[in-house]
């Protein structure tokens, strides 16, 4: 082999990975079923602010009593940029990761239901390559979901009530263009945070060739999950499940910053992403592909 053909040759692995990705980035985006769900999300801002700007119409404060509902909704009337961070703390609970519970718990299963998976093992992709590409697909619709909802937040927000300095939960006020920056990490640290959940799904995805079944049962984790983490005599429990610190993306609004949970949330998630993302690697290189 000579020395040109060694030098093309990873070049050629990266132009393949690359486009392994795009692909799959593609396949996933264009879905029927993945625009329906970014379409739920991207409603369910508006659907807030609608119901704010009615019931705030009289000169009343949102939510029951001036701070029912979600975080920060007492807030939206006064200033629409706070819709962002009501919508994110409103979907984030539930909406938001059942939406990558069921594009986690597809990407594996769905493709060997399909029969496409084996068609993708003899390409010159590799088992890894592949996994990895799946989970970075999974890891770019957990950004893409969570700015749908933070956009049509700040559109909806920006359409239905004034904007202008934040302020913050500590009490002090910082500029528009800084809440928008601390709006943007927000978004990031929500997309983050919801990493450790895509592993565990993607994990499931290559226990079977049922997509339904996968979806059905990464759902299935994140409610067991949530209903854990609430009860009150498995508080001892609750600090290692993935979802028990999510919402400490709310500490971004704080000045000074409170980095101290937010640290402790993607600590979390790593660990999850390192434990679930080695089990479904070892699953998915020696699964039996006969489908």
């Amino acid at each position: 082999m000579s020395r040109a053909d060694l030098t093309a040759a990873p070049e050629r692995s990266v132009l393949w990975t690359f486009g392994l990705l795009g692909s799959e980035l593609t396949t996933v985006l264009r879905r029927g079923r993945t625009l329906a769900l970014l379409g739920v999300l991207a409603a369910v801002p508006v659907l807030i602010g609608i119901a704010v700007r009615i019931e705030t119409g009289d000169g009343s404060p949102a939510g029951p009593g001036g701070g029912g509902g979600p975080a920060f909704l007492s807030q939206v009337s006064h200033n629409g940029l706070f819709l962002v961070f009501a919508a994110l703390s409103a979907t984030l609970p539930v909406f938001l990761p059942m939406t990558v519970g069921v594009v986690a718990g597809d990407s594996v299963a769905g493709e060997a239901n399909a029969g496409t998976l084996r068609y993708l093992l003899v390409a010159p992709a590799g088992r890894s390559r592949l996994l990895l590409t799946k989970y970075t697909s999974v890891l770019v619709f957990c950004l893409v979901a969570t700015l749908v909802v933070a956009v049509s937040g700040l559109v909806a927000g920006a359409l239905l009530f004034p904007v202008g300095e934040v302020t913050t939960i500590s009490g002090t006020r910082i500029g528009f263009g800084e809440g928008l920056l601390r709006a943007g990490l927000i978004a990031l640290v929500v997309a983050v945070s919801l990493s450790g959940f895509a592993a565990l799904g993607l994990f499931v995805s290559t226990l079977t060739d049922s997509g339904i079944a996968a979806m059905a049962a990464t759902v299935g984790v994140l409610i067991t999950a949530q209903i854990v983490d609430g009860i009150p005599q498995l508080d001892a429990v609750g600090p290692y499940l993935f979802p028990h610190l999510w919402m400490s993306f709310t500490d971004l609004l704080r000045a000074p910053v409170y980095w101290d949970e937010i640290v402790r949330n993607l600590g979390v998630q790593a660990v999850y992403v390192a434990v679930f993302g080695s089990a479904a690697w070892a699953r998915f290189t020696t699964k039996d592909i006969t489908v």
